[in-house]
């Protein structure tokens, strides 16, 4: 049964797409259909459209049905290898011009938020803001110390409406879980659980600039990428003032070509980073997308915006960095072998069927430019061998698995003749060798022997203490298996005088019914 609140944000999502002209969606589902016959007779409705574009109208849906939508828009954005050209060029505006809110708004929570007016806080504010996304908007500003500063600001009432379609997202998970043969091995419920998570730790701007803190120690010295600093004096839950940086929007590639870019040394870095964040660093900026990447020619990155960030376990580190290896070695029964071991598949999975399946998804495309792959093509593929298989989702990866889609994308715009395997086998290869070399073992046991000569006194007592733990056990076990031969011995007994019972019951029951 789905919950009232639920099902009337439904009927609103059905409401949005026929109102901007969309009724091919709305006609796919029946339960909802009526809806367009009562929008029909909205004046705007015609008016709407017959003046925009398919395009248009699909960007003003994502926008009005709030951020959840604004940030799947995003995310296909990047992808114009599965996108028709116009509307993953007009899908690009969502990634930071969406409609903003009121200055006048945006003012009062400022001003609640730092405590003190606008004046005291800032020599100047502006009133018109320099970029608008789906959870917040940011505004130019002057420190009264001189300083050129943004302020991010979250939209009001914003998590009302994350936590409605969370909830929207929860139900369908649950009528899939119930319903779809596959829900099992996507772990729907499980997957959402982890998008709730990120998204509502989005809305804590000190949280994001504790983020950006972080990434900013880690490349601190770095000649690839520059992290802008936070300014901790002015920055509270719904508002972040941070350093103002200037470069060129990493998704204009005419003003790029203009400023002399290196567009391949631009792509290999974007690899580089990228591995650099989830092996060395066990941090990565899990928002790539091209409005919040900007380039200081001719091909240093500038990363803005850090609500989302994500960090894996050692072991899926561990694992992932053998996996990746194995695969651009082509050795694919290793690959086969790791998924197995890992539970990813099952363990009766025939490791050479599943070695010949991986072969055949990924032969295609090695030695390839990121031009010639067809990516839609790859991901029906990966899905048809998942689900052949059985393969299970794995929710702790979703967020690096997106990451890495936005990495791919942008690769593809400022570098299509780049070759991603090639660009990433010697970082991984070097990683590999400093984390699981024989130099890197060594240093390990260095760097724990200290602790270990700590223990050495201890080891003595600890061994004594050991072995009376196994002498107590070892007793306790053989007085457990005493009382069981003696529980044995007393149940056989009392069968015996059971079983004679029952003779002598039988044979009184025989005598009665014979003297009758």
């Amino acid at each position: 049964m789905i919950r009232p609140k639920i099902l009337l944000r439904l009927i609103h999502i059905q409401w949005v797409l026929v109102f901007h002209g969309l009724d091919e969606i709305v006609l796919k589902t029946h339960l909802f259909r009526p809806i367009r016959y009562l929008a029909i007779f909205s004046p705007y409705y015609w008016l709407k459209r017959e003046s925009e574009p398919r395009a248009v109208r699909i960007r003003h849906v994502l926008e009005d049905l709030g951020p959840i939508y604004v940030k799947f828009g995003q995310a296909l954005s990047t992808r114009k290898d599965l996108l028709p050209e116009d509307i993953a060029d007009e899908l690009v505006k969502l990634q930071d011009r969406v409609p903003p809110f009121p200055n006048e708004v945006a003012r009062k929570i400022i001003e609640s938020e730092l405590g003190m007016s606008i004046s005291e806080a800032f020599a100047e504010f502006s009133t018109e803001p320099l970029a608008s996304a789906s959870v917040a908007q940011v505004h130019t500003a002057t420190l009264h110390s001189g300083e050129s500063v943004i302020v991010k600001v979250v939209r009001p009432d914003i998590e009302e409406r994350i936590r409605s379609d969370i909830g929207l997202l929860y139900e369908l998970a649950r009528f899939a879980e119930r319903f779809w043969s596959d829900a099992r091995r996507l772990r729907p419920m499980e997957v959402v659980a982890e998008f709730e998570k990120t998204t509502l730790d989005e809305l804590d701007l000190v949280r994001e600039a504790a983020n950006a803190a972080k990434l900013r120690r880690n490349f601190e010295k770095s000649d690839i990428i520059y992290i802008p600093e936070v300014h901790w004096p002015l920055t509270r839950e719904k508002v972040m003032v941070m350093e103002r940086i200037h470069g060129v929007p990493v998704g204009d590639i005419e003003q790029l070509k203009a400023g002399g870019a290196d567009f391949k040394l631009l792509a290999e870095r974007g690899v580089e980073i990228f591995f650099t964040q989830v092996f060395r660093d066990n941090f990565f900026h899990a928002d790539m997308h091209p409005g919040n990447i900007f380039v200081d020619l001719p091909a240093k990155y500038i990363a803005v915006d850090f609500g989302i960030v994500g960090s894996l376990s050692l072991s899926d580190q561990h694992y992932l960095a053998e996996n990746f290896l194995a695969f651009f070695n082509r050795d694919y029964r290793k690959v086969a072998e790791m998924h197995v071991e890992s539970g990813w598949v099952a363990e009766s999975t025939r490791i050479e069927e599943f070695e010949s399946a991986i072969r055949s998804v990924c032969e295609p495309i090695f030695e390839k430019p990121l031009k010639d792959i067809s990516f839609g093509q790859l991901l029906l593929r990966l899905f048809q061998t998942a689900r052949r298989f059985d393969m299970h989702v794995q929710p702790q990866l979703v967020l690096l698995q997106k990451t890495l889609l936005n990495i791919e994308g942008l690769g593809r715009q400022l570098y299509p003749d780049l070759d991603l395997w090639q660009t990433a086998k010697p970082f991984l290869e070097k990683w590999f060798h400093e984390r699981m070399g024989p130099k890197a073992k060594l240093d390990k046991f260095i760097k724990q022997f200290p602790e270990l000569t700590e223990q050495l006194p201890e080891i003595p007592g600890l061994l004594f203490k050991a072995l009376d733990n196994a002498t107590y056990a070892r007793r306790q076990s053989e007085a457990q298996h005493r009382e069981l031969i003696l529980m044995r011995e007393q149940i056989n007994s009392n069968n015996r005088i059971s079983r004679w019972i029952m003779l002598l019951s039988a044979a009184l029951i025989s005598a009665a019914i014979w003297f009758q």
